[in-house]
């Protein structure tokens, strides 16, 4: 085998983010039990449900990176590890607080898109919320996570196309079947802002204060969208001094947002869908669209920030470092952003200050 087949079979991404579903749903077993049972009074499976969210979902591990500090010749450097939550993304986050909003009013059933690990974090949420998941996967996709999603009760409803298309289905079917809308860029957005803010908030508490630069890595946008409302919103209330600078990394030539940082344009830009191309590395990052591109161009300029490409070859050398040098295991696409980071310190060094990479998915 060679050097890059055995890195690609070791670094699959098609399988996703690893986590501890399993052990989440023991831990969780006595609220679960009052949460889904629908002879309750909605009171008390929302108090329910809300203490498994307290104690599994955010909060996430923050760590300062000193062997890597030495690496790049930075102090300060901070790594946040969504890999920390139950299905082992960020994507916990929303996906637990659209179930908490769902059966809030009244839903029995949330409809969501995804090519893997939204899925999976959606499939967990409904099931410990007592509510139906439909999933609705790109018919190409083929993901361990699959399994997941299945086993935790969710019906998959595979669809032609590419991942936007399976985003325009599952919006249709929301509609017309009253169903809750779980998508990105749906009438829940704001709601997907903050539950992303609260990653602000637990770095302000770490910090006491806004770190000089977040970069994280950028899909659609919305996790880049929610760091900076957090941050504003600190800001706004006097809780920190300054903003800190909102950077974004993305596979090479693969996410409009980067692209259209990069080319200058005043608005995201789709790029030609029959020009990307996933890998087993950058598809967590790829896409034509970026539902909330708009907004993360916003964050990054707002802030003068700035977004860049990252290689699948870095991505894959990045998560080696990181899984060598700190101990953590996180997906190769998960490093677009501290790449991102560091390649313009090198080129540009930053001055002494507190800086915080997102990390956003982990690699059993």
């Amino acid at each position: 085998m060679s050097e890059n087949s055995d890195l690609n079979s070791r670094y699959s991404l098609m399988d996703g983010a690893n986590g501890i579903v399993d052990d989440t749903v023991k831990d969780v077993d006595v609220q679960r039990r009052i949460a889904t049972d629908s002879s309750q009074n909605l009171s008390a499976r929302l108090e329910a449900f809300e203490d498994i969210i307290d104690s599994q979902v955010g909060d996430t591990l923050m760590v300062r990176t000193r062997n890597i500090e030495r690496e790049v010749g930075l102090r300060q450097l901070y790594l946040k590890f969504e890999g920390g939550n139950p299905t082992g993304t960020q994507k916990d986050r929303i996906a637990f607080a659209q179930a908490m909003d769902a059966l809030r009013r009244g839903f029995d059933t949330v409809a969501v898109a995804t090519c893997g690990n939204y899925g999976v974090a959606a499939a967990m949420a409904c099931s410990l919320a007592g509510l139906h998941c439909l999933v609705f996967l790109p018919g190409h996709y083929h993901t361990k996570r699959v399994d997941e999603m299945v086993r935790l009760g969710t019906e998959i409803i595979r669809i032609p196309g590419d991942y936007e298309a399976a985003v325009t289905a599952a919006r249709q079917y929301a509609h017309d079947h009253e169903c809750y809308d779980a998508n990105p860029g749906g009438d829940n957005t704001v709601l997907q802002i903050q539950a992303y803010g609260a990653m602000a908030y637990e770095i302000y508490d770490e910090l006491r204060d806004a770190p000089a630069v977040v970069a994280a890595p950028v899909s659609n946008g919305t996790t880049l969208v929610g760091l900076y409302r957090g941050f504003l919103s600190l800001y706004r209330r006097g809780k920190t001094s300054h903003m800190p600078r909102i950077v974004a990394g993305s596979s090479f030539g693969k996410n409009p947002i980067v692209h259209s940082f990069i080319s200058g344009h005043s608005s995201c830009m789709d790029l030609r869908p029959e020009r990307i191309r996933e890998t087993a590395v950058n598809e967590p990052l790829i896409n034509w669209h970026s539902i909330d591109g708009d907004l993360a161009l916003t964050a990054i300029r707002e802030t003068n920030g700035w977004a860049a490409n990252a290689s699948d070859k870095a991505m894959r050398q990045y998560s080696r470092l990181l899984r060598e040098k700190e101990g953590l295991q996180v997906l190769p696409a998960s490093t677009a952003g501290l790449i991102a980071f560091i390649e313009r310190h090198r080129t540009d060094p930053l001055p002494g200050d507190r800086y915080v990479i997102i990390l956003t998915g982990r690699k059993a």
